[in-house]
């Protein structure tokens, strides 16, 4: 979905999500945050690592994700872990409600942007992958990697 070429700044990325699952869908959602959150994000200061998405009541929370405190707000400052809404559309909601109720399914954060001043998420529908599927993609990228190194010699 971003681009940096498209004036957004990506503030965060989740790239062991990549690692641990199949994504199959993407949406972008908004996040509903307090003053001194969205001064920290434009600092940088956000960690999705541990990071995740749950659907509950027709609503989307993005749970566990580090906002770090912005220092000159002092008093008026947020909880860095607290749980942050995320603002989407009633049918996008329904949908990750409903494949999240299958087996299997989870919704991951990716990235954190900023886009026009406004802070926007890109969470992903995924299914968890085994460990000889992340064999396998480790397996396959080494190859990728070696034959890349091989064509770069002949040149």
């Amino acid at each position: 979905m971003p681009k940096p070429e498209d004036g957004i700044k990506i503030v965060a990325q989740n790239k062991k999500a990549a690692h641990e699952y199949f994504i199959e869908d993407r949406f972008e959602a908004g996040l509903a945050l307090m003053g001194s959150e969205i001064k920290s994000i434009r600092a940088g200061r956000v960690q999705l690592r541990e990071a995740y998405v749950r659907a509950e009541n027709g609503q989307v929370f993005l749970l566990n994700a580090h906002i770090a405190t912005y220092d000159p707000a002092s008093r008026q400052n947020h909880e860095p872990l607290r749980p942050r809404r995320l603002l989407m559309h009633k049918r996008e909601i329904a949908k990750l409600t409903e494949k999240v109720q299958q087996k299997g399914y989870t919704i991951v954060p990716l990235k954190m942007y900023l886009t026009k001043g406004r802070a926007k998420i890109e969470i992903a529908l995924a299914k968890g992958k085994k460990l000889y599927d992340k064999r396998d993609a480790i397996a396959k990228r080494d190859s990728q990697r070696e034959i890349e190194r091989a064509l770069k010699e002949r040149r």
